[in-house]
Parts: structure tokens; C-alpha cells; sequence
């Protein structure tokens, strides 16, 4: 990093049409606190963990008027202990409102539900990697370009790069701690609805602008997904995922 500029992929960001009622199906999916910071946005923390501590990951949740115009190519993979635990997370999640939902996915050893929104996400079977993950193993980015995605994205943020193969990437903060985000080589358009994309966290708060300037310089664009005059950048990666350079409120 130059200069000892950092930046953080510090939450996931879900649009809504109710952030309480979403918020609180995910807080209850996760076992996180809540909280809320203004109408209209719902806020999700690890239990013991303050936004914004660097040893974790965030969710927000914003209502916005019209969410199914709103297509992201991201969405949560949940990790679990054993098999016991992978059906007693799916038969709570469908209790909470969650619905089994067909990707094509297939016979495969992970559940794919969807949230009570219509979010696609999956329950994943046992798996060594994702045992210190915390209860999201992984956020998924669905891309074409497994290679060239891990390039930008291992540049842009503070994180390391674990893996790399043509269809499949993963980073994961530096410390070891919280989620991987992956990118998973996926043909064609998505089909699967999802309204979640990555915000980042400049360190220091007031280097928005330089972090956002240095992005560009690897290859991210500005975007207009009608934001407005806010305090965050909205940009989008090389191959068009929305995500947003947060700066002081």
C-alpha cells in the first residue's frame, strides 16, 4: 500500500424494501446484535464487536423504493460445524422465513435458500477452510474472470490473496479473521436476484478521495446508481460490480 493508505472491505450492503424486517431475519441467521443508526437502515454486528473494529465484518440494510430494479452479482455463504448443524441452520432459517430456492444448482452437499426478500444465499456443508469464519464463510461475487478479478481486487484492498485458479479466487483479511470474498467464475448473465454490494472503509476516513483516485488508477470506474449527494463513492470493479468508498457521514 503506498504511503500506508489502507482500505477495508469492512460490510456487505443489502437494499431492502423493510430493513427492520430483513434485518432482523439475518440478525436472528447469524446470531449478530442489531442496531440502527436512522430510518430506513439497519445496522448488524458480530456479538462483542463495535463498527468499526477491523477484526470484523458488517452488514447494513437499506430500504430503497424500488429494490427489484437492483441486480448484484453477491451474495453470503453460511458456514456450519458438521452435518448436524447444516440441517438444524437450514430447518431454523426456513422457521425465520427463508424458502428453498432452485439455482440449478443440482445435487449438491450445500442448501441454496433465499431470504425473505428473495436473496439468494447458501448454507454450506462442513468445510475445513471456513471453520474460524465465524457464521459467514464466504461473500461471493459471481464473475467471468476469476484471474483478472483477484488482480484488482488484491491491489485495491488490504486483504491477501489466498488462491487463485481460472474459476476461482479468494482473499481474506490480512489478520485472519472473519469471512473469505471470493470470486467464483460463473458464464452468462446472473440470473440469481441479489441486492447486496461491498462497502469499504478508507484508513484513515479522510483519504476517501485519494483511495477513490487510486482505485481508478487500477481499472474501477465511477458509477451512478443514483446516489445523489452522499458522503459515500460509488464505483464499480472492471467487470461492473457496484461498490461503495465510504467517507464521513
Amino acid at each position: 500500500m503506498i504511503g500506508g493508505m489502507a482500505l477495508r472491505l469492512v460490510q456487505a450492503n443489502i437494499k431492502a424494501r423493510d430493513d427492520s424486517a430483513l434485518g432482523r431475519f439475518w440478525a436472528e441467521a447469524l446470531g449478530w446484535g442489531l442496531s440502527s443508526e436512522g430510518p430506513g437502515v439497519t445496522n448488524l454486528e458480530p456479538k462483542g464487536f463495535a463498527w468499526p473494529d477491523p477484526d470484523a465484518f458488517y452488514i447494513d440494510l437499506v430500504t430503497v423504493p424500488d429494490p427489484e430494479t437492483v441486480r448484484y452479482r453477491v451474495h453470503l455463504d453460511l458456514a456450519t460445524t458438521s452435518a448436524a448443524h447444516q440441517a438444524e441452520l437450514v430447518a431454523r432459517l426456513k422457521e425465520l422465513g427463508a424458502t428453498p430456492a432452485d439455482v440449478g444448482q443440482g445435487d449438491v452437499p450445500w442448501t441454496v435458500l433465499a431470504d425473505p426478500e428473495g436473496n439468494v444465499f447458501c448454507v454450506l456443508e462442513p468445510r475445513e477452510i471456513y471453520r474460524d469464519t465465524g457464521p459467514i464463510a464466504a461473500v461471493v461475487v459471481d464473475c467471468a474472470d476469476p484471474r483478472a478479478m483477484a488482480r484488482f481486487w488484491d491491489e485495491a484492498v488490504d486483504w491477501t490473496l489466498h488462491e487463485v485458479t481460472d474459476d476461482h479466487a479468494r482473499l481474506r483479511s490480512a489478520k485472519g479473521v472473519g469471512p473469505y470474498l471470493e470470486f467464483l467464475r460463473t458464464p452468462g448473465v446472473p440470473t440469481v436476484w441479489n441486492r447486496i454490494h461491498l462497502d469499504l472503509l478508507p484508513d484513515p476516513i479522510d483519504d476517501q478521495a485519494a483511495e477513490v483516485a487510486r482505485l481508478q488508477t487500477l481499472g474501477a470506474t465511477p458509477a451512478d446508481v443514483g446516489q445523489g449527494d452522499v458522503s459515500w463513492k460509488v464505483l464499480a470493479d472492471p467487470e461492473g460490480n457496484e461498490f461503495c468508498v465510504l467517507g464521513r457521514g
